[in-house]
């Protein structure tokens, strides 16, 4: 079981563990598919108020750079995703660049309108969304993978959401992910199925991905 961060204290039995982010919108996604299970801290309730850094060159190489970043630091269970936005068109990117694709920040609105620049008058519009989630439980790390596969819209549409959702249309639906509510999201997206083994293993001791080699 994830360990708690004060064992004598009486509490409810939720599992409780650092998930390395301060992205406020990431943070209630992801702890609305963990459910009452899961009790999430933020880094910066830690101490952790820097920017954690990603500065690898693969999707996987970040997630567990974020959350080594974290334990290093503290001592605690921890997770870390990364999330990038594969276009085949363009070759893959975004992807593991998607977060600062248009500039150094995260801004989403320009990271789009990027995009959808890019691929004026391209017929192939196909794209994929991947999450890798690094776990480091007792020490011991974990890799799990969501992936959905879509397309990117002709323009942005709908209000839900953040990133690149009002582009991408996953291929089971007719709607971008910011044209659904957030629980329809969830329930298919390419983080919450990461997030599902993520949870799965924990309570379980379930399957996770091999190791890459990520780490000179």
């Amino acid at each position: 079981m994830i360990r708690k961060f004060d064992e004598t204290e009486q509490y409810d039995t939720s599992m409780k563990i650092i998930f390395a982010t301060n992205n406020a919108h990431k943070l209630s996604e992801v702890q609305a598919v963990l459910g009452p299970d899961f009790e999430l801290v933020t880094p910066r309730s830690v101490g952790i108020t820097e920017e954690i850094p990603e500065q690898q060159d693969t999707i996987a190489g970040n997630a567990s750079q974020k959350a080594r970043y974290v334990h290093d630091r503290t001592g605690c269970d921890c997770f870390a995703d990364d999330t990038g936005l594969e276009v085949e068109a363009l070759g893959g990117a975004p992807g593991v660049h998607s977060a600062r694709y248009a500039t150094d920040g995260h801004d989403f609105a320009a990271n789009n309108e990027l995009l959808l620049r890019n691929l004026e008058g391209v017929g192939n519009r196909r794209a994929r969304f991947r999450t890798v989630i690094s776990l480091i439980l007792d020490g011991e790390e974990h890799l799990f993978e969501g992936i959905v596969e879509g397309h990117i819209a002709q323009c942005a549409s709908g209000s839900e959401g953040f990133g690149y959702d009002p582009l991408f249309i996953p291929e089971w639906s007719a709607k971008t992910y910011a044209e659904m509510d957030p629980a329809e999201k969830n329930a298919l997206s390419h983080r919450g199925r990461a997030v599902r083994k993520l949870a799965e293993f924990c309570i379980t001791g379930g399957n996770k991905l091999p190791l890459p080699r990520l780490w000179k």
